[in-house]
């Protein structure tokens, strides 16, 4: 499984969504991808970032947490898929 946050340069929201993540003292590697790289990815979140994606290796979606979330909504979320 995967967690992925997309994201792109200079989005204030996106450091505060990974700020929220570090400050939950989670171990799984979050994987940032830039958005503004890929227009797929930039259709799909160029208004909705930071989400963060929980995925299989294959880079299927499970389940997404839009923005916006504080501390809680995401610990829970991370709890909820067993991320550590």
């Amino acid at each position: 499984m995967a967690l992925v946050l997309y994201s792109t340069e200079g989005c204030h929201l996106c450091e505060e969504a990974m700020a929220l993540y570090q400050a939950a003292g989670k171990t799984a590697a979050l994987n940032v991808i830039d958005i503004a790289f890929d227009d797929t990815l930039f259709s799909r979140y160029g208004v909705t970032i930071p989400v963060i994606s929980f995925q299989t290796q294959d880079g299927s979606v499970i389940e997404e947490l839009n923005w916006p979330f504080d501390s809680f909504a995401l610990t829970t979320w991370l709890v909820k898929h067993g991320i550590d």
